[in-house]
């Protein structure tokens, strides 16, 4: 089929050309549905690049006549210096995830008592591996685009999205009870095709680049770029399932994803309303058996209440909604062989053997590295060079080497021993600690551990330095910049040599600086987590922070008067004394106090004179009223300390819905309990505001 083409010599009249423009954006815009959601070209790419020509030429012709919503627009504008911030009308909530059909029966019981007689049923759908996004229409047009952020803020990637040709910038104009629908949000994921995936990974590998490691790292990375014209040349896909409008009033979630349908999205044609949770179950285990025969990644079923007004009655608990749950599948495994153990050395000397493997697809990309824990596990497993092992993703990221195939080892397979000393350019001997499993690279200078340090301490839970993660660490390290976290703080006096590397102007320096100086702000505890102190994770560093008031009053510590503290033990100790005897340690840390870091809590110790001072609180099951770290930060505003683990000295266990494992110890060590109403009444008495 080929379609008229416009000639010069109508562009005369230009009431006839908006005309022509209108007719070719429609044509396009019916030909990149077509096409792009329903795999069904209507035109050959000749024609379709024929008419697309035109339209350009056109509008170039009439720029007054270009439209945000035209075809032409989908790639455009300059790179953004950052991301707005957008937010939600309604908060992006995620699952519950289950692994167990005992928790789906479960998750159908509270849904039965709930109800009580009324009937229900469930619409189930693929569970879509990729990043949940948010559109929102102004007058049936695209107009605002964003991540899931936080839950309630996210960033503005509008011109991003508009670069995936499956996503409708005008809707098809679809009335809903005698009412035209306009305005409205849709939500859905954007993600990849495995075989767009492995094209560009290919690409990367024949000009010499790190592939990417999965694809929906991948799509998340790409719609965070700052330039949409980059964005472009990643072919990113679009399923939609949500749609919210205060013009009507929707009634199924079933009838939602065809009104979406019909409004022009792309909608996956796999989901099924299931009248009970045997039929539920069918469809599990169905599409467990089908999942690698589709084009792209899923990792699970989501179950949701087709009714929205029994939606709208149960509501939500935390972030999760009563009504819906995701089934996850369990990781895959894949089988192939072991060519050569080689060594990882961490931020903290920590020094892991990894396994290099012979490439296997698994769970959505191809697979040649592995962790293998320690020395202990391959010892454990009698790993051998060339054994054939089994492999899987732990959270369907990180791959592990789970088993070995004995029946397969080679009459040659060799055994395999931790070497004596670590692979860094200073060959210094490993060392492991008595009672530890892990063995350590004691250089200061090694390049490795210097690499991961700084990356910690300037990570988002530690310093939170935008701009200078792995790859700019691992930049500023190779070029003598940074030497030790004390370096970054010097970084403004080095100006003029950022600016003469490639790809480093004026902005991008100023921003590094500006997020550096904002970092000065952050509380003692985050510091004393971002300096990487051997077995001292957040919750240790906070717990210090609190008890003592200061790094100095630390390291006067004993040894007795660290261990005396809950939940410090010896080795947290030990590692407290080694840190602050270490002189290169002591010189950081007085470069880092003269840059302006905080080294002493703002406040003075709550443990003497606060409500909660002195009790520990453990949290377990779902609360109604607020998410349970909100609750931890109550708890911590009063004095008290918030823990994850029950012991003897556990104040009270906070007993939500749902609770797990928490509190059959808590009632084995017979430790208080106090249900979410009497922890409220509690708050309320200590005068906090709910």
């Amino acid at each position: 089929m080929q379609e008229r083409l416009f000639t010069p010599d109508d562009t005369s009249d230009k009431h006839r050309a908006r005309a022509r423009i209108e007719e070719l954006r429609q044509l396009i815009r019916k030909y990149d549905y077509a096409y792009y959601v329903e795999a069904r070209p209507l035109v050959s790419d000749r024609d379709y690049d024929r008419l697309f020509a035109e339209l350009v030429e056109l509008e170039r012709r009439y720029p007054d006549l270009v439209t945000p919503d035209s075809p032409t627009q989908r790639v455009g504008g300059q790179p953004l210096e950052e991301f707005a911030h957008v937010e939600h009308r309604r908060p992006m909530l995620s699952l519950a995830n289950t692994y167990t059909r005992e928790e789906v029966v479960e998750f159908d019981r509270r849904i039965r008592q709930a109800l009580g007689d009324e009937p229900y049923r469930y619409c189930c759908e693929l569970k879509f591996d990729g990043v949940a996004i948010s559109l929102r229409y102004s007058q049936g047009r695209f107009a605002v685009g964003a991540t899931r952020g936080d839950g309630f803020v996210g960033d503005d990637i509008t011109q991003n999205l508009r670069t995936i040709r499956a996503l409708p910038l005008v809707v098809r104009p679809i009335r809903v009870g005698g009412v035209l629908l306009t305005d409205f949000e849709v939500r859905g994921e954007a993600y990849m095709l495995r075989a767009d995936f492995e094209r560009l990974n290919r690409e990367r590998l024949a000009a010499g680049e790190k592939p990417f490691a999965n694809p929906r790292n991948l799509t998340a990375g790409t719609l965070k770029l700052l330039d949409p014209r980059e964005v472009a040349r990643r072919p990113l896909q679009l399923v939609c399932y949500y749609l919210d409008s205060e013009q009507v009033q929707l009634e199924s979630q079933s009838a939602n994803l065809r009104l979406l349908a019909e409004l022009g999205f792309p909608t996956s044609p796999h989901w099924r309303l299931c009248p009970t949770i045997d039929d539920v179950f069918d469809y599990i285990a169905e599409w467990e058996n089908r999942r690698r025969t589709l084009p792209f990644d899923i990792d699970g079923i989501v179950v949701k209440l087709d009714s929205i007004e029994q939606q709208q009655r149960l509501g939500t608990v935390a972030r999760s909604p009563r009504w819906a749950i995701a089934y996850k599948y369990e990781a895959e495994q894949a089988r192939t062989v072991l060519k050569a153990i080689t060594l990882q050395v961490g931020r903290t000397g920590v020094v892991t053997p990894v396994a290099e493997l012979e490439p296997v697809f698994l769970a959505g990309s191809t697979v040649s590295r592995a962790t293998l824990h320690n020395a202990s596990f391959v010892e454990q497993l009698d790993l051998r060079i060339g054994d054939t092992v089994y492999v899987e993703k732990g959270g369907e990221v990180i791959p592990k080497v789970v088993g070995v195939d004995l029946s397969a080892r080679p009459a040659d397979a060799e055994p395999w021993r931790m070497p004596e000393r670590c692979p860094c350019p200073h060959k210094s001997k490993l060392h492991r600690p008595e009672g530890e499993v892990n063995y350590y690279c004691e250089s200061p200078a090694c390049p490795w551990q210097i690499r991961r340090r700084i990356e910690h301490f300037a990570s988002r839970r530690a310093m939170d330095i935008e701009g200078l993660g792995e790859k700019v660490v691992a930049e500023l390290v190779e070029v003598g910049l940074l030497e030790t976290v004390a370096d970054i703080y010097d970084l403004h006096t080095k100006r003029q040599q950022l600016l003469g590397r490639a790809g480093w102007g004026e902005k991008r320096v100023q921003n590094l600086l500006d997020a550096i100086e904002a970092s000065k702000q952050q509380p003692f505890h985050r510091v004393l987590y971002a300096l990487g102190i051997r077995h001292v994770g957040e919750e240790t560093a906070k717990l210090l922070a609190e008890h003592f008031g200061s790094l100095d009053a630390i390291c006067r510590a004993s040894l007795d008067e660290l261990q005396a503290i809950h939940e410090i033990g010896p080795r947290i100790a030990e590692s407290l004394r080694t840190f602050c005897d270490d002189p290169e340690e002591r010189e950081i840390i007085r470069r880092l106090r003269k840059a302006g870091l905080q080294f002493e809590e703002r406040r003075a110790p709550r443990h003497k004179h606060t409500p909660l001072a002195g009790q520990t609180f453990v949290f377990t099951g779902e609360l109604d009223s607020m998410p349970r770290s909100r609750a931890q930060e109550l708890v911590e505003s009063l004095g008290g300390r918030a823990s994850s683990s029950v012991s003897k000295s556990t104040t009270f266990v906070v007993v939500g819905r749902d609770p797990g494992s928490k509190l059959a110890k808590a009632q084995k060590l017979g430790v208080p309990t106090m249900t979410e109403s009497e922890f409220l009444a509690m708050l309320r008495h200590h005068g906090v505001s709910l």
